[in-house]
């Protein structure tokens, strides 16, 4: 009970036993106090709340100026969840990154099997962004971009096609399959313009409409 506890973020196991002593901590209904009892995650409440999952997947509408890191300085995004979640071991961590200036879907998730083929580029998920440019468009871009030939800097292989919907001269919707480095930025940056705002509005079937900036909500994969 008390290593369970702890790798959900309830409690650290040296604390198990004054935890189950303060909360109503209940296995089919039947409260305990021995750290020791052994019971199935579904089989425990605490006051009347059944526990949070073994494995947390969660949608954020990720606000700007937010970090997608659990070391760099500024405001980290994990600071927006729970308290209890960001004791959970392992660690909830992003899946992928967007930058601090760039809002909207993202995941996160402390299934480590589940992050590595999210972000594997063999899964080819895909990622649907509103990009506010700088310049209005030269009207070449769309065709650019679904060509499948289009190459950034520094890179050995091109850009899998992509799909632009304009919106207005300035603002598009950019669908991708790829996860590559800036990779909506440097998109732009090759056909001489630049991205002023970039939102991220659906991340696979998982879109962030109906969540205000900073909300979140756990999803079933």
């Amino acid at each position: 009970m008390d290593a369970h506890l702890s790798s959900l973020g309830y409690c650290s196991r040296s604390e198990a036993k004054k935890f189950l002593s303060k909360n109503l901590v209940c296995v089919d209904g039947v409260r305990v106090f021995d750290v020791r009892q052994k019971a199935y995650n579904n089989e425990i409440t605490v006051d009347g709340e059944r526990l949070d999952d073994e494995c947390l997947v969660i949608l954020m509408n990720k606000p700007s100026g937010v970090v997608c890191s659990h070391d760099d300085a500024g405001v980290l995004i994990y600071s927006l969840l729970p308290p209890r979640w960001q004791r959970r071991n392992p660690k909830i961590s992003t899946v992928g990154r967007l930058d601090a200036d760039t809002t909207g879907a993202i995941l996160l998730t402390d299934d480590g099997a589940l992050n590595h083929k999210l972000t594997s580029p063999k899964s080819e998920i895909s990622k649907v962004y509103e990009v506010t440019l700088a310049e209005p468009l030269r009207g070449d871009e769309a065709e650019i971009f679904a060509s499948g030939n289009l190459m950034l800097n520094g890179e050995k292989k091109p850009l899998k096609s992509a799909k632009m919907q304009i919106i207005n001269p300035t603002l598009v919707r950019l669908e991708i399959s790829e996860g590559r480095y800036h990779q909506v930025k440097r998109m732009f940056g090759a056909v001489k313009n630049r991205v002023v705002a970039l939102h991220r509005v659906r991340f696979g079937e998982y879109g962030v409409e109906g969540l205000e900036p900073s909300e979140y909500r756990v999803i079933n994969l």
